[in-house]
C-alpha cells in the first residue's frame, strides 16, 4: 500500500514508518497555495491526529526541524492550531458543544438530514462524488465538508447535529470537537453568520462546470431562498457501532496499566514503562458518538503499533473492578473525565490554554508564544 494517497482514492496506511514518511513529506508552501482545491496538496494526516497516534506538536516540530518557519509555513501551522483550538473549546465547554454553543442556529425547520445528502444523490457532481468517497474510504476534503454542511444546514435548514453525527460516523478522522464545532460554525450557531457556497464556488475548487443546480444562485439570494424541493425529504439515519469481542486479558496486577482509547493510540506514550497496555472501548462512548465498522477496523489496525496491547470492551469501572487495577495511567481527554488514576497531559503545540471565543484570539496568543521563543533563542 502506498503511503502517499491519490485524492481520488486516498489510502491511510497504519504502520508507523508510513505515517512518519507522510509527516516528513508535508509541504506547507504547496498546502498554502492549493489547500482549498479538491486535488490540493493536503497532508492526509488528520486520521492519525484524531486517533492520537501522532500529535500536532510532533508535526509542528518536524516542520521546524526541516527549516520551516512561521513566515513560510503559517497557513499549515495555523490549521494544526485549529485542531488544538477546537479541543480546548471541548475541554472547557464540555457537553455544551453537543448543542448550539453561542446562539441558536437560525432558521431551523427540521432536526434530521436531507435524504439525498445521506444518499449522495444531490445531483451536484462534486458533492455526490465526495459522499461516495466518504463511504468508500472514510475521507472527505475539508472544503467538501463545509459545502455539505452548508447544503444541509443553510439551504435545507436542517439543525446541524444529526448531519454532523452522520459525517462523524463515517470519517476515519472523526473528532467530535472539530466536527461538531465546524458544523456549528457553518450553520451560524458558533459564528456570527452562516457559511454559503454556490455552484460557481464548487466548480472552481472541484474542477467541475455544472450549472442549473439548486446551488446555482447568487450569494445575496441565499438568505431568502426557499428550501429546494429535492431537499425537503429528511430522515434520521441509523448509526450504530459494532464493537469487537474483548481479548482474554493477561494482566500482571502488580504492574501499572496504561489505558488507550479511541482518542489515544500513541505508540510512543510511556513506551519504556513496563506495564499492562489496554485498548479500552466503552460501549457508552460509542452509543453517544457512534462510528462505522471501517473506523473500528482502522482503530484496531493502528493499535497494533503498540506492543503487547490488549482489547477490553466494557466500561472503565468494569475493567478496573474485574482486574483489580490500582495504578492506571491515561491521557487527558474530555471523553474520559470519569477515569481514575494518573492523568498525563496531551502534547499540545503551544502552552496556550483556556477558552477563547474565536480562533483568531487563540491564534494571536500562539503567535506571541512563537515570537517570545524566537526572541529568547536569539
Amino acid at each position: 500500500m502506498s503511503s502517499f494517497p491519490n485524492f481520488l482514492n486516498p489510502e491511510f496506511p497504519t504502520d508507523m514508518d508510513a505515517i512518519q514518511k507522510r509527516i516528513a513529506h508535508v509541504d506547507p508552501r504547496k498546502y498554502a497555495s492549493s489547500r482549498n482545491y479538491i486535488d490540493g496538496s493536503v497532508s492526509y494526516l488528520s486520521p492519525y491526529l484524531a486517533r492520537g497516534v501522532i500529535s500536532t506538536k510532533q508535526v509542528y516540530q518536524s516542520l521546524l526541524e526541516r527549516g520551516f518557519t512561521i513566515s513560510n509555513a503559517e497557513k499549515f501551522i495555523q490549521e494544526l492550531a485549529w485542531r488544538d483550538y477546537w479541543q480546548q473549546v471541548w475541554i472547557h465547554k464540555e457537553n455544551a458543544i453537543d448543542s448550539d454553543l453561542k446562539h441558536p442556529q437560525p432558521t431551523v425547520e427540521n432536526y434530521e438530514i436531507p435524504k439525498i445528502v445521506a444518499e449522495g444523490t444531490t445531483g451536484i457532481i462534486a458533492i455526490d462524488e465526495a459522499i461516495s468517497l466518504l463511504y468508500k474510504t472514510g475521507y472527505m476534503h475539508n472544503h467538501l465538508r463545509m459545502y455539505i454542511a452548508s447544503i444541509a444546514c443553510n439551504v435545507a435548514k436542517s439543525h446541524w447535529k444529526i448531519p454532523a453525527q452522520w459525517m462523524y460516523y463515517h470519517l476515519l478522522d472523526a473528532d467530535w470537537a472539530s466536527n461538531a464545532l465546524s458544523w456549528q460554525w457553518v450553520a451560524g450557531a458558533n459564528s456570527n453568520k452562516k457559511y454559503y457556497a454556490n455552484q460557481e464556488n464548487i466548480n472552481r475548487y472541484c474542477h467541475t462546470t455544472q450549472s442549473t443546480t439548486f446551488l446555482d444562485v447568487a450569494y445575496e439570494d441565499f438568505e431568502n431562498l426557499s428550501i429546494p424541493e429535492v431537499l425537503t425529504e429528511t430522515y434520521i439515519p441509523r448509526l450504530e457501532t459494532t464493537l469487537p469481542t474483548s481479548d482474554t486479558l493477561d494482566l500482571v496486577t502488580e504492574l501499572p496499566t496504561l489505558i488507550y482509547n479511541y482518542y489515544n493510540l500513541d505508540p510512543m506514550w510511556r513506551k519504556e514503562l513496563t506495564a499492562n497496555r489496554i485498548l479500552l472501548l466503552e460501549p457508552s462512548l460509542f452509543k453517544k458518538f457512534p462510528v462505522s465498522s471501517k473506523s473500528i477496523e482502522f482503530l484496531l489496525e493502528l493499535a497494533k503499533n503498540i506492543k503487547g496491547i490488549q482489547v477490553f470492551v466494557g466500561e472503565f469501572d468494569e475493567l478496573s473492578s474485574l482486574y483489580n487495577l490500582n495504578h492506571c495511567l491515561y491521557k487527558e481527554h474530555p471523553t474520559n473525565n470519569h477515569y481514575s488514576g494518573i492523568e498525563d497531559s496531551r502534547d499540545w503545540m503551544f502552552a496556550v490554554e483556556g477558552y477563547y471565543p474565536s480562533f483568531f484570539a487563540f491564534w494571536k496568543k500562539c503567535k506571541k508564544e512563537i515570537k517570545n521563543k524566537i526572541a529568547h533563542e536569539a
